[in-house]
């Protein structure tokens, strides 16, 4: 009875009983060789054996069943509060652990958590409730990010002895002063970015990494650089102190003298009333914009030969707060940002390899035959919101810029086209001024313009002088929108692609309307006069590539035909 029992199953059909381990690693004659499933927690995938995925799962639990042989760990945002130390401690092997987006608080996060993970190298904790750093991150480390938490404390070991760490992110913290030890970074001179941006700070801390080479400070509440905190720094390429409270008290004629690799200082949002003194020589880019300055001392700039962005904008410079040769020493500058001061006319004596000067929002009231002399490499010139009438621009003020390919003189108070524009030209903005007239000689060699923007003047098509358009061949896009035109003015450039007419008095488009714009692609027409009978059938026969017409706002919706799609060359085929 029991022998027929023992050996029943052999003898029913059904799947043969379960092998040991070392029966099972031998595939039977005839059956195909296939690894074992590899072991992935539910949900997460695991695309190699070393890495594992669960981002953005809404884990509220560290997940089981991590192989120990996970390299790569991804939890980011999900909705984690802790972090299990039995968990975390046995994947030793871990190099990169991504907890970004979290809830995860200090309490959540024990300290002895990363004791284990001696191979650790990338640890990003952004974006959790971290109200005090780790006490202690792995030797190994290479990157830290815990941005964007409540951290108010860091400590010697946090960020101490880590000979490999590169990258530090601690921005959108709560961080001041005394939350930041003296030692912080002790042991750890290969650091290279720095970012304290967006804390409590109110100078910038002491015994930083000699080993900079990027430092964010910017929107903290610094109101003094102590002398010398800089002093160790001669890796430093790039420094963020803009959005602070610094004044020129809080800087010493010393702060900057050491930083011999220095090429970005963005200065702007402070209270500064005067160009810092001391600036290292190697500066590219000087960012003051948004501060008090009033007066601009050429001594201030000496030896600035490699300078090539200075910007000005948002300050308080006056007809006399730059004068005359106070920019000369800076041989290389190409942009030059004065937008929104108190100047009355151009700077004169300008670096002669200017390339972009914008001066909008100022006081110029005349432009006259010399002012731009001195930059002939101009490529930009931006006078926009000035105070420019046509009378005070002189017929040869643009004489010298052969270069010059965009021209903004928006927001001035011009009656006539400027005479004696550049050939080289590619954009002229001319909106909102008082156009009330266009005559084909101030356009005259204009062969390479490519944007003219005429809008918000008061054009009417009988004011707009025969052949006019004739010099624009290469003209795509004219903006003749929120003018007193009561039809489409004739004979438009042909190679015209886009035309803004909104605005307008336009009651009727003809058959005729853009017989010479065959590569119109888009028409704006709303806010006209335009009813449904307006516009003829035929108007738009010949624009094969028309895509947009626009006739909101107007009377009557007017439904526009648009023409077929033109039918595409067929390709040529290979031997």
């Amino acid at each position: 009875m029991w022998l027929s029992l023992l050996l029943l199953p052999l003898l029913l059909p059904g799947p043969p009983p379960a092998l040991c381990m070392e029966d099972a690693s031998f595939p039977h004659l005839g059956e195909s060789s296939q690894p074992p499933p590899r072991a992935c927690p539910p949900r997460c995938s695991c695309p190699r054996a070393d890495t594992v995925d669960c981002a953005g799962l809404d884990l509220r639990v560290f997940p089981d069943h991590i192989t120990r042989a996970a390299q790569h760990l991804s939890l980011q945002n999900n909705q984690l509060q802790e972090l299990p130390y039995n968990e975390l401690s046995r994947l030793s092997g871990l190099r990169t652990l991504n907890l970004h987006n979290n809830l995860i608080s200090s309490e959540g996060l024990p300290d002895e958590a990363f004791e284990s993970l001696t191979q650790l190298q990338h640890i990003y904790v952004g974006h959790n409730k971290l109200s005090v750093a780790p006490q202690f991150l792995p030797r190994s480390l290479r990157v830290a990010d815990l941005a964007a938490n409540e951290v108010t404390e860091i400590f010697p070991l946090t960020f101490g002895e880590k000979p490999a760490l590169r990258s530090v992110y601690l921005h959108n913290n709560q961080l001041n002063n005394a939350g930041l030890p003296p030692d912080a970074f002790h042991g750890s001179q290969a650091v290279v970015t720095l970012s304290l941006s967006s804390n409590r700070l109110s100078y910038v801390p002491p015994s930083l990494p000699s080993s900079l080479e990027r430092l964010h400070l910017q929107n903290n509440l610094i109101s003094k650089v102590p002398r010398g905190a800089l002093s160790r720094q001669t890796h430093l390429r790039e420094l963020y102190l803009q959005q602070n409270q610094l004044t020129d008290s809080g800087l010493h004629a010393t702060t900057f003298s050491k930083l011999h690799g220095l090429e970005y200082l963005d200065l702007s949002h402070n209270q500064l009333a005067a160009v810092p003194a001391g600036l290292p020589h190697t500066l590219a880019v000087l960012h003051l914009g948004r501060n008090r300055i009033r007066r601009v001392e050429a001594a201030r700039l000496r030896g600035l030969r490699g300078l090539r962005y200075l910007l000005l904008q948002h300050n308080r410079l006056g007809a006399a707060g730059l004068p005359a040769g106070a920019l000369r020493p800076l041989r290389g500058l190409h942009t030059l940002h004065l937008y929104g001061n108190g100047l009355d006319r151009v700077p004169q004596a300008l670096p002669r390899r200017l390339r972009a000067l914008v001066l909008p929002h100022n006081r110029v009231t005349t432009l006259g035959a010399r002012d731009l002399a001195a930059t002939p490499s101009l490529a930009e010139l931006n006078l926009a919101y000035n105070r420019l009438a046509s009378a005070c621009v002189h017929r040869r003020a643009f004489r010298r810029l052969r270069a010059l390919r965009s021209l903004d003189l928006a927001g001035n108070q011009l009656t006539l086209l400027p005479s004696g524009l550049p050939a080289s030209l590619r954009t002229l903005r001319l909106q909102r001024n008082q156009l009330r007239a266009l005559e084909p000689e101030p356009l005259a060699g204009l062969d390479q313009l490519q944007e003219l923007c005429l809008a918000h003047n008061r054009l009417r098509v009988g004011d707009i002088g025969p052949g006019t358009w004739h010099e624009l061949q290469a003209l795509q896009v004219l903006d003749l929108s929120h003018n007193e035109l009561s039809f489409v003015p004739p004979d438009l450039p042909e190679a015209l692609e886009e035309l803004h007419l909104q605005g307008n008095r336009i009651s009727h488009v003809g058959p005729e309307a853009f017989l010479s714009t065959p590569r119109l692609r888009a028409l704006f027409l709303r806010a006209n006069r335009l009813h449904v009978t307006s516009i003829a059938p035929e108007a738009f026969l010949g624009l094969p590539h028309l895509r947009v017409v626009d006739t909101t706002g107007n009377p009557e919706p007017v439904l526009v035909q648009l023409p077929p799609t033109a039918p595409r060359r067929p390709r040529a085929e290979g031997p």
